[in-house]
C-alpha cells in the first residue's frame, strides 16, 4: 500500500509528532432498553435520576481537580461548563415530565432527551464544538443509571504509552488516562476549539481531529505516526518514514526553542518595520491563551457563543459584562467586538427563520441583525456601555452594501440618545468597522472605506464567496485556497483603498495565522494581523525573520502569477531566502503542489 493510500488528514489541534500503538475506544452512548414502570414506582426513578446526576458531579468535579493539576485552573473550568449542562433544571425536568407522564424508566427517559438535545446541537455550527461536553455528560450519566463500571482502562493501554482513536473524544476522556499510558488522541469528530482540543494543547498531548471514517482504517495495535502539527496519522510507517518523522518532530522542538526567545519581542522585520499582532477569541476561555501570548488587544472578538442555543436572548447587563470584561484585560489596546454573525445554520433559540434552499446565501449576519433591530439594539446598548469603561468597537460582518453601514451608524446614534435620556454611563463615539469578506465589499471598497473607520478582512468567508467554494466541503478542499490569484489581487485593492483612505486594515481570518500567506499579507501592505492564540507567537518568530522590501517583491510578482502554484512557489522561494524550511514545516508550513520547485 502506497504512502498516499496509508495516510489519514484531519485537522490538528494539539502540536507534537508521536509514534505507537493504536488503542480504539468506542465511547459510544450505551443502548438502553425500553423499559416503563409502574405508577407507583415513578417517584423512585426520579430519585435514580436525581441520584445519578449527583454521582456524575461528584466524578466531574474528580476530573476537574485532575485538569487542575495537570493542565492548569483556567482549564479546569471547563468542567464547570459540563456541570452546568448535567444540572440544567430545563432539561431534568423534561425528563421527569417523560417519566411521570409516559411512566418510562429513567434511563430511557433521560436517553430520549439527550439524543434530542444531540441532534439540535450537532445541527448547529457554534454549539457543534460542544457536543462532546454534551455526549460526555450524557454518557456518564447513562453509565450510572445503567450500572456501568464509570473507570475503566481499555484494552491496549499501560503496556506502552499508545495512540487513542475515538469517534468523539470529551473532556473526560482526555484527562482520565494517565500521560504515561497515552501517547497522543485520534478523534473522528472535533474542532480545534472544542473542549477536548483545548486540554489537549494544555496537556502537551499531540491530538488531531475530523478524521472522519478512521477507526474504520485502524486495527488495534497497528503502528501509527501522529503528527498534531500537520494534522496527519500515517498507518503502518515503513522505517525511513519512522525516521523522517522523528528529524520533523526534532525541527519541532528547536521551534519551539525559537518562539521561546521571541516570547516579549516587539513585532519588527529584519528593516524596522513595526507590525501589530492581535488575537482573534471565539469563546471566553481563549482570552487568557491572547493575552499570555502578547496579542495587543483582541481583533475579533466573536460573539455567536452568546446567543446560539439559547431559548432566550442575553440580557444588556450580561453583555456589558462580558465587553467590558474583555477590554479591561488588554487596557492598552482595542478589543473589536463583531456584531452577531447569525444565519447559515447557526441561530439562536429564541429566532425562527424560516426555511432556505441556501441558508449561507440567505438571511444571515448583518441583514438578521438590521432586519430584527430587538436582537442588535442590546448588542449596540451594550458595546456603548462597554465603551465607557474600556476601549472596546464595533465591527458589522459580510456587509454588501454601503446602505448596511449607514443604517448601522443610524441605529448607533439612537442608542446613544436612548442611553443619554436614561442617565446611564455610556461612550458618545464609537468606532465602526466592516468586514470585507464578499467580492461586493471589495468592489464597491473605496465607498465602503470612506463611511467607515477601519477595515478588517475575513479571508475564509472571502475565498469561499470568491472561488464558490465551501470551505466545509472535504471534497473540494484542494480547491479552497487563499493563495489564488484572484484572491491575492482582493486583497491588494483593499489594503490599498484603505490607504487612500487613511484607516487601518487588518486581517483575522486563516491567512495571518499561517507562514506563508502572513508573509504574502506583509508584502501586500497590512500592517495588522490578527491570529488564533495558539499562533501568535509563530507569527511573532516569523515576523522578526523577514525583510519587508522582499515581501513587496515576491507580492508584486504574485499579483502577476496565473496560478496558485506560481503563487505558493514565489512565496515560498521569498520566505526561503531568511528562514529554513525545514524548521518552518514543523509549524505547518503550506506545501507547493507537485510541479513546482523550491529554491533550498
Amino acid at each position: 500500500m502506497s504512502h498516499t493510500d496509508r495516510l489519514l488528514v484531519g485537522i490538528g489541534v494539539s502540536p507534537g509528532v508521536v509514534i505507537g500503538p493504536a488503542v480504539v475506544v468506542q465511547l459510544a452512548l450505551p443502548e438502553v432498553p425500553h423499559r416503563v414502570v409502574a405508577r407507583k414506582a415513578v417517584n423512585r426513578e426520579v430519585a435514580r435520576l436525581r441520584g445519578a446526576v449527583k454521582a456524575v458531579r461528584s466524578y466531574l468535579e474528580r476530573m476537574r481537580e485532575r485538569a487542575a493539576r495537570r493542565a492548569g485552573a483556567e482549564e479546569a473550568k471547563i468542567f464547570d461548563a459540563q456541570i452546568l449542562m448535567l444540572e440544567d433544571e430545563e432539561v431534568l425536568g423534561a425528563v421527569e415530565r417523560l417519566i411521570r407522564e409516559n411512566q418510562l424508566s429513567a434511563e430511557r427517559a433521560y436517553e430520549f432527551k439527550a439524543l434530542e438535545l444531540r441532534a439540535l446541537w450537532s445541527s448547529n455550527t457554534k454549539l457543534r464544538d460542544r457536543v462532546a461536553d454534551l455526549s460526555g455528560v450524557h454518557f456518564r450519566v447513562l453509565q450510572q443509571l445503567l450500572g456501568l463500571p464509570v473507570d475503566w482502562i481499555p484494552e491496549g493501554l499501560g503496556s506502552q504509552p499508545a495512540i487513542v482513536f475515538t469517534p468523539e473524544l470529551t473532556p473526560g476522556l482526555t484527562v482520565q488516562f494517565d500521560r504515561p499510558h497515552v501517547a497522543g488522541f485520534v478523534a473522528e469528530q472535533g474542532t480545534r476549539t472544542s473542549h477536548a482540543a483545548i486540554l489537549a494543547h494544555s496537556l502537551g498531548i499531540p491530538c488531531v481531529m475530523g478524521l472522519v471514517g478512521s477507526l474504520g482504517r485502524v486495527h488495534p495495535g497497528t503502528t501509527v505516526i501522529l503528527d498534531g502539527t500537520r494534522g496527519t496519522v500515517l498507518l503502518d510507517p515503513t522505517a525511513d518514514e519512522i525516521a523522517e518523522a522523528q528529524a520533523l518532530d526534532r525541527r519541532r522542538i528547536a521551534l519551539d526553542r525559537e518562539l521561546e526567545r521571541a516570547v516579549g519581542q516587539p513585532a519588527v522585520t529584519i528593516d524596522g518595520v513595526r507590525l501589530t499582532l492581535r488575537g482573534n477569541v471565539d469563546l471566553p476561555e481563549e482570552l487568557e491563551a491572547a493575552a499570555q501570548h502578547g496579542a495587543e488587544g483582541v481583533g475579533l472578538l466573536r460573539t455567536e457563543f452568546m446567543i446560539v442555543g439559547r431559548s432566550e436572548l442575553p440580557g444588556e447587563d450580561e453583555q456589558v459584562g462580558y465587553y467590558a470584561r474583555v477590554g479591561e484585560r488588554f487596557p492598552a489596546h482595542p478589543v473589536i467586538v463583531r456584531s452577531y454573525d447569525l444565519g447559515g445554520d447557526k441561530f439562536p433559540l429564541a429566532v425562527a427563520p424560516e426555511p432556505e434552499a441556501n441558508p449561507f446565501l440567505g438571511w444571515r449576519a448583518l441583514r438578521v441583525c438590521l432586519d430584527r433591530p430587538e436582537i442588535f439594539r442590546g448588542q449596540i446598548r451594550a458595546v456603548l456601555r462597554a465603551r465607557a469603561r474600556a476601549n472596546v468597537q464595533l465591527m458589522i460582518p459580510m456587509v454588501t452594501q454601503v446602505e448596511e453601514i449607514v443604517r448601522t451608524r443610524e441605529m448607533i446614534a439612537e442608542a446613544m440618545d436612548e442611553l443619554q435620556r436614561e442617565g446611564r454611563p455610556a461612550a458618545r463615539d464609537l468606532p465602526l468597522g466592516v468586514m470585507v469578506e464578499t467580492p461586493a465589499a471589495v468592489v464597491m471598497i473605496d465607498r465602503i472605506a470612506e463611511v467607515s473607520d477601519f477595515l478588517s478582512v475575513g479571508t475564509n468567508d472571502l475565498t469561499q464567496y470568491t472561488l464558490v467554494v465551501d470551505r466545509g466541503n472535504a471534497r473540494l478542499a484542494d480547491r479552497f485556497t487563499p493563495l489564488h490569484p484572484a484572491i491575492v489581487r482582493l486583497l491588494k485593492a483593499t489594503a490599498d483603498a484603505a490607504q487612500r483612505a487613511g484607516k487601518e486594515v487588518s486581517v483575522c481570518g486563516e491567512m495571518a495565522s499561517e507562514p506563508v500567506p502572513a508573509v504574502l499579507l506583509v508584502g501586500l501592505g497590512y500592517r495588522v494581523l490578527s491570529t488564533s492564540p495558539p499562533r501568535l507567537p509563530l507569527v511573532r518568530w516569523l515576523v522578526r525573520q523577514i525583510d519587508v522590501g522582499r515581501a513587496t517583491r515576491a507580492a508584486e510578482a504574485a499579483l502577476e502569477a496565473r496560478t496558485t502554484g506560481e503563487v505558493q512557489t514565489l512565496l515560498q522561494e521569498a520566505v526561503a531566502e531568511q528562514v529554513d524550511l525545514r524548521l518552518l514545516d514543523a509549524g505547518r508550513l503550506p506545501r507547493a503542489r507537485p510541479e513546482t520547485s523550491l529554491k533550498r
